[in-house]
């Protein structure tokens, strides 16, 4: 076996996997019918892939929710957390007379932040939200189609977007489109780990993750030589679809952070051009700069590492010209030091930039990761927001039983260790001399594509990603289907095994057969399971948050402001159209250290310091959830009231160990307290609405002093 491994790792570049004979055919105008038949059943399947598993998360949320059937305050309510803060702009804009109305209210808003006025088209990624309502505006589908379905029913055809962007993907890598097949099937059979549309449709990821794949499929066209007539337009498709990346999503930069160290490292081992590699740098700059621009100059843009990093990545490689020259030994020497000044200078002038711009946007995101490495402090408060929540843990178990379950562990498993071997074998050869090749025996170059480089390193960066945090196993596994199915279908692997066992006369048969034999499994397992789960029919349940909105809505003035949890009060805007002291979009400094504050109220304080807090903000009523104040859905040290005393240096609820240097706080806990009607907190707070879940207070307004000798003001309703 191991001569064969080497004699297929010395194979001359120019025997590397050819694109699909149709495909080649079409694009140099040899137009048969067999081409066009062949390929246009290729792309059918792929739209009806995509179709499929649009309908199949629709009709998900449709049966879990009776979306049909329940009142639209219902349906408001069902947008939970940041959704319903991003839903609320599309209703907004939708409700203003006009579109130019609309956009003047959003670039100047104050009802998001009391006392406040800050340009949500700046701090926010909400443009999806206003050209949707622009185009609902426009298009003659108001008296048939309701705007929450045009809405939703675009979301989830970015499913079918996602979907086609991952087969094209797979069959550019295979030469197969059977590998498409096989990748859409199991993106849909692995819905649970692949996507969470179905109930948090409004999240900027389920916007943005399909545009990131269809740039992954435009790369990968991109590095084809084959396909050389079409790299001026794949170059223009690359800026389309990471413009549109960036501009949905806030975590942009770090996405495309990773992305850029994956084109580093494919530079320093010379599998791509410096063409290629100025050109794929370009295009992430030039994205983020549009972004830039439209976002009204954000510095949290410009502040990014990402640009800072491809800023030094550029000058350093043009400074130092003969960095891919001499033995191994001696590149493998400059490669070391040619990183290290790369990262040095990144961090100079990604510090500089953010000195210069005064940005704290994003510094929570760093203490984040500098917590959840140990390399920081534990007891910050918005660390620890994060480090508690299981979606920023890291990825549990249960997730590769799951992938195995539906046939996609064991294949992606081997084509990555496999291809890995591959690369490494590449690498090494590329970074040696044409002496010591020869020497070695062979001077001919190691056959290794630059699309499957890419796409290897790709897989392999965001997995390691998802693993450190569970959240962005979202960018890994969709893409991994297509990296799996490449290993079933592609020649490269079989060609492999078929010549250790000296049968390489079938590779034609056995590369056919076995995703066929594959998708017949898949169908005799999953199909009753699917149709199963098609038939379970739920209804939408909530009387307590309902009834909460309807008073609101009824009982308040309409410029009231509103103080409690943030998940909660982006709710309250959707529905009831009230101002807000703190939301669920973190990217503030100011609205941090505010949400921090109002937080105060599920903490040990005293009646007058929350009193004095509640007013600074605004606010006229706070919401408190017993879900919050009585919590035991974390563990000791998570809950949020534990998070608030440790950052108050107080001892934390309940039977544990507590730090030496915590000491038990002067106050009851206010969250509880209140609820007693003693007279400290009835001077200052009166109960307006209350029921098995949520109490909210008015926050009375004190009394100018009567006289100038007055030492304690006078309370009133």
């Amino acid at each position: 076996v191991s001569n064969h491994l080497c004699k297929f790792w010395k194979l001359p570049v120019q025997h590397s996997q050819p694109l699909p004979a149709e495909i080649v055919q079409l694009c140099r105008g040899d137009w048969s019918w067999g081409a066009i038949i062949w390929t246009s059943i290729g792309w059918s399947v792929s739209v009806g892939l995509g179709l499929l598993c649009c309908i199949y998360v629709a009709t998900l949320h449709e049966n879990d929710l009776w979306f049909s059937n329940i009142k639209e305050v219902e349906r408001e309510i069902s947008f939970r957390t940041e959704c319903g803060l991003y839903y609320s702009y599309y209703k907004q804009m939708l409700q203003a007379p006009s579109v130019q109305e609309g956009l003047s209210e959003l670039i100047h808003d104050n009802l998001t932040e009391s006392k406040r006025t800050i340009n949500l088209l700046q701090r926010m990624n909400i443009y999806q939200e206003v050209f949707l309502s622009v185009l609902y505006r426009l298009l003659p589908i108001q008296s048939y189609l309701e705007p929450v379905y045009f809405y939703i029913y675009t979301v989830f055809s970015l499913q079918a977007v996602y979907v086609i962007a991952l087969y094209l993907t797979a069959w550019l890598l295979s030469g197969s489109w059977l590998a498409g097949t096989l990748t859409g099937l199991w993106y849909i059979l692995n819905r649970v780990d692949t996507t969470r549309v179905e109930f948090t449709i409004s999240l900027r990821e389920n916007w943005s993750l399909p545009f990131l794949a269809l740039q992954v499929t435009t790369i990968t066209c991109y590095l084809r030589p084959q396909l050389i007539a079409l790299q001026q337009v794949m170059v223009w498709l690359m800026y389309v679809t990471t413009f549109c990346f960036c501009l949905t999503w806030q975590f942009n930069q770090f996405i495309l952070l990773v992305q850029a160290f994956i084109i580093y490292t494919l530079d320093c081992a010379d599998f791509l051009t410096t063409t290629q590699v100025t050109t794929l740098y370009l295009v992430q700059v030039s994205g983020l700069l549009s972004v830039w621009l439209l976002q009204f100059c954000n510095s949290m843009i410009l502040g990014s590492l990402v640009l800072s990093f491809i800023v030094a990545a550029l000058f350093v490689r043009h400074c130092q010209s003969g960095l891919k020259t001499g033995s191994l030994l001696v590149r493998l020497g400059k490669m070391l030091l040619h990183s290290a000044m790369v990262l040095l200078l990144a961090f100079t002038i990604n510090y500089l930039a953010k000195k210069a711009l005064q940005l704290r946007s994003d510094e929570h995101i760093f203490k984040f990761i500098k917590s959840k490495f140990a390399l920081g402090p534990t007891r910050d408060f918005d660390a620890s927001l994060y480090l508690c929540e299981e979606a920023f843990g890291l990825l549990p178990l249960d997730t590769l039983e799951r992938l195995a379950g539906t046939l996609l562990l064991y294949p992606y498993i081997i084509t990555l260790l496999l291809l890995s071997g591959m690369l490494a074998m590449a690498a090494l050869q590329k970074l040696s001399s044409a002496e010591e090749r020869k020497g070695a025996g062979d001077g001919r170059p190691v056959a290794f594509r630059p699309d499957v480089a890419y796409n290897l390193l790709h897989t392999l960066f965001y997995g390691l990603l998802a693993f450190s945090t569970m959240r962005m196993k979202y960018i890994w596994t969709g893409h991994m289907c297509a990296v799996a199915a490449y290993g079933v279908c592609g020649t490269e692997l079989w060609t492999l095994l078929l010549n250790a066992l000296r049968c390489n006369t079938k590779l034609r048969l056995v590369r056919y057969a076995v995703p066929l034999v594959m998708i017949g499994c898949l169908y005799y397992k999953f199909w009753p399971k699917v149709m199963e789960e098609l038939s379970e029919l739920r209804e939408f349940y909530d009387p307590d948050t309902v009834e909460l909105m309807t008073w609101i809505s009824t009982k308040t003035p309409k410029q009231a402001v509103f103080a409690g949890s943030m998940q909660l009060l982006a709710g309250i805007k959707l529905c009831t159209g009230r101002v807000l002291t703190n939301h669920p979009h973190y990217e503030d400094k100011d609205l941090r250290e505010r949400t921090r504050q109002v937080y105060q109220v599920y903490a040990r304080r005293s009646p007058e310091e929350v009193y004095d807090i509640l007013r600074a903000a605004g606010a006229d009523y706070v919401v408190l959830e017993n879900s919050i104040c009585y919590e035991r859905r974390h563990r000791r040290g998570c809950r949020l009231r534990d998070l608030l005393d440790l950052a108050n240096g107080h001892i934390m609820d309940g039977p544990g160990e507590n730090d030496l240097d915590l000491v038990p706080a002067s106050h009851p806990r206010f969250c509880e307290a209140i609820k007693m009607d003693t007279a400290a907190y009835n001077a200052l707070f009166t109960r307006t609405f209350q029921n098995k879940t949520f109490h909210v207070y008015r926050i009375k307004k004190k009394r100018k002093k009567s006289t100038k000798g007055s030492s304690e003001p006078s309370v009133t309703q």
